[in-house]
């Protein structure tokens, strides 16, 4: 079968095509994918160069994330079936035309649902909802202030939490990055690049300020973020796509009350299976209620995956991008 392999740590362009075997019959508890297309995260770029949490044996095939059909279920699976459309997530080797995955962590799709949306669903919302409803305990009516908003999971943050009955304030690096939140929800913009995020967060709050923060971005956003928040706030450490990890005053937190708060969503997959698959139950109604609209800017055949990543490092894209396979 087809697959990507990253056979070096390092940069994104050293992954090639190769023809691998493929996975074996699925064991007791397991599900054989046939992938129709793969999500890309910024994961997969750490992933590749060795500084993702957890450091594959080397060759290995990136991709956490796939969309596709059932082709065979082991032993003591009870949820899916031969046939059924799903979306499955795995620790890695998803850029690749056939996976396994674990029974707990395989989702059937709404029939309406394409394998190219699919694909590019289960982190970004999950991560999203997980971030909003399990550690922030986000309340209709607060503020929420979203960084990157116009990316993989800032843009789904911005609509989970119009969903959740946020008024949502949203920043991103350019204006046709500000009109995608917009047309995904957004109720504020903030231009980063040229206005001061914690003036602009105190003007739209009548000199108050956000409640909730959700910060994929990290550094000096998440510095303006401290400056900006009411008391009792919580911010949501997501990520660091700009780079730079920030270090937290703690006399901050301690005079306003603010909780800062880690969000690593796959651990959950792990920890809460059962938290998973109930958030899954309702991101898909809120999909099939029409409140979220995801945004898949740009897809790549498999083969491309290289300029895929690429584009993502480059923070080119717009909410996801998808590899596609021929089945897709």
């Amino acid at each position: 079968m087809r697959a990507l392999l990253c056979k070096a740590f390092g940069a994104t362009d050293n992954l090639t095509l190769n023809d691998v075997p493929a996975p074996a019959m699925p064991g007791p508890g397991e599900i054989l994918v046939d992938v129709a297309a793969a999500g890309v995260n910024f994961a997969d770029i750490l992933m590749i160069a060795g500084r993702y949490q957890e450091k594959p044996s080397l060759p290995f095939t990136p991709g956490l994330e796939v969309a596709g059909t059932v082709r065979a279920c082991g032993t003591d699976v009870e949820r899916v079936k031969s046939g059924d459309r799903v979306i499955a997530l795995i620790d890695r080797g998803g850029f690749a035309a056939q996976v396994l995955a674990r029974e707990n962590d395989v989702f059937v799709i709404p029939p309406r649902m394409d394998f190219v949306t699919a694909a590019g669903f289960a982190i970004a919302y999950g991560t999203a909802h997980g971030a909003l409803r399990w550690r922030a305990d986000m309340q209709a009516g607060e503020v929420l202030l979203v960084h990157g908003a116009a990316g993989g999971v800032g843009l789904t943050a911005v609509e989970v939490g119009k969903a959740m009955g946020a008024t949502v304030i949203a920043t991103a690096g350019d204006r046709n990055k500000l009109a995608v939140a917009k047309a995904h929800g957004a109720d504020h913009l903030i231009d980063y690049r040229s206005e001061d995020i914690r003036e602009r967060v105190k003007a739209i709050c009548n000199g108050g300020g956000a409640d909730v923060v959700f910060d994929p971005v990290g550094g000096s956003a998440f510095e303006a973020s401290l400056r900006c928040v009411n008391w009792g706030a919580r911010l949501i450490v997501v990520g660091f796509a700009g780079g730079d990890v920030p270090q937290i005053p703690a006399n901050v937190l301690l005079v306003k009350n603010i909780a800062a708060l880690g969000f690593y969503w796959g651990s959950y997959r792990k920890q809460r299976p059962d938290l998973v698959a109930a958030q899954f139950i309702e991101l898909f109604r809120w999909w099939e209620e029409g409140r979220l609209r995801p945004h898949v800017s740009e897809r790549f055949d498999l083969a491309d995956g290289a300029a895929a990543l690429a584009l993502l490092r480059e923070r080119k894209s717009t909410g996801k991008v998808v590899l596609t396979l021929d089945n897709s």
